[in-house]
């Protein structure tokens, strides 16, 4: 069970004490959004350049951008450990996945909560991890969608079958009273913003989540 804290609920000013204060976290989840794909704009290659050279815990990036094909590996050199592209915006997502493989990166697929898993089950051998968005992605803070557990729950079933180690993330809405219920439907890596930013105490707010997680494992 993986707690991902996501910096968009951070304090931008002051990201590397920011990251300090997730140390006891697994990830620091980067979101990436390019007001295209996603309405909203955050930040790019040269603040998770940056970010890579004081985060004390590696980074997962989540783009959420147009043209991932092209993006995603600059991402990867850029020094994201994983790197999750939505499977929505990507035009020859099983190339992307092993390129960003190939620059040691783990490979990530992202699906919107209104975009069906089924169809690219046969992408997982090339993966990494399969992130089940439950919330709309571009801004933070929105309600979690209890609705998209059957589509994490399939995912999982779908990891099972096909075997390997693939990670079921879970993005939107993450928190003390929902995180119970994602664990159970199969995920086993939790990003949660201000969840974990809004807390006064934010290593202690990771510690929660973690155990929480993980009495309700699938």
């Amino acid at each position: 069970m993986q707690i991902s804290p996501s910096i968009l609920s951070a304090d931008f000013a002051n990201l590397e004490a920011e990251l300090r204060r997730i140390a006891n976290a697994d990830w620091a989840h980067v979101d990436v959004m390019d007001g295209h794909f996603v309405p909203n704009l955050t930040l790019g290659l040269p603040v998770v350049e940056a970010l890579a050279r004081v985060s004390p815990i590696p980074l997962d990036c989540h783009l959420m951008i147009e043209d991932p094909d092209r993006w995603a590996p600059r991402y990867a050199e850029a020094g994201g450990s994983s790197v999750t592209f939505h499977i929505e915006a990507a035009h020859d997502p099983r190339a992307l996945a092993r390129n960003l493989r190939a620059l040691g990166a783990r490979a990530g697929m992202a699906i919107k909560p209104g975009t069906s898993f089924a169809p690219y089950e046969e992408l997982l051998p090339d993966l990494d991890m399969v992130l089940v968005m439950t919330v709309e992605p571009g801004f933070g803070g929105q309600s979690f969608m209890a609705d998209q557990m059957p589509k994490v729950t399939q995912v999982r079933e779908a990891v099972r079958r096909h075997g390997g180690e693939i990670w079921v993330q879970v993005d939107g809405g993450v928190s003390a009273s929902t995180i119970e219920q994602c664990a159970e439907a199969g995920a086993d890596v939790f990003v949660a913003g201000s969840a974990v930013y809004g807390a006064e105490d934010a290593a202690a707010a990771v510690d929660e989540l973690r155990e929480l997680a993980a009495n309700h494992q699938y």
